[in-house]
């Protein structure tokens, strides 16, 4: 799966206005939302945040993943945003995050939302890539090098 198939330029916001998990997870809905891409914006925020309880999305190495499936979304869709500030998303390694990828899928979509996960982890393994997206100073920019990477 290619991340430039369901991430647009519009779904990047560098960097992220929040200083804590809850305010920019629910900016990165929001951006989705002013785009379009949610039926149902109170929906999709709720599914994202009630994973997000169930267990921390911080996968380590400065990097959050927080999703969620309802019927809030017709298809996988992602923000991505960047903060100047490290943030505490009480990851399994303690460190706090700079980049936040929001994944929101169809309650009945699996496949599509498993793939970009799986994508998204790949990509991050790469420290130079991952240092250039934390490093982005505009959502041209980190758009840019996600496509390029791909």
């Amino acid at each position: 799966m290619l991340l430039t198939q369901i991430l647009k330029p519009t779904y990047v916001k560098v960097p992220l206005v929040g200083k804590d998990k809850s305010s920019v997870i629910t900016e990165l809905v929001d951006l989705l939302d002013a785009n379009g891409s949610l039926l149902d914006k109170d929906a999709a925020l709720t599914a994202v945040m009630l994973r997000e309880q169930t267990r921390s999305t911080g996968i380590g190495s400065g990097i959050a993943i927080p999703h969620g499936k309802c019927q809030a979304v017709k298809e996988l869709v992602m923000a991505l945003g960047t903060t100047n500030e490290p943030i505490d998303f009480a990851s399994v390694d303690g460190r706090p995050v700079k980049i936040v990828i929001l994944l929101i899928s169809p309650s009945d979509q699996t496949g599509p939302h498993i793939q970009a996960l799986a994508t998204i982890s790949r990509l991050m393994l790469d420290e130079q890539f991952k240092q250039g997206l934390e490093q982005a100073n505009s959502p041209e920019e980190a758009y840019q090098l996600i496509s390029s990477k791909e």
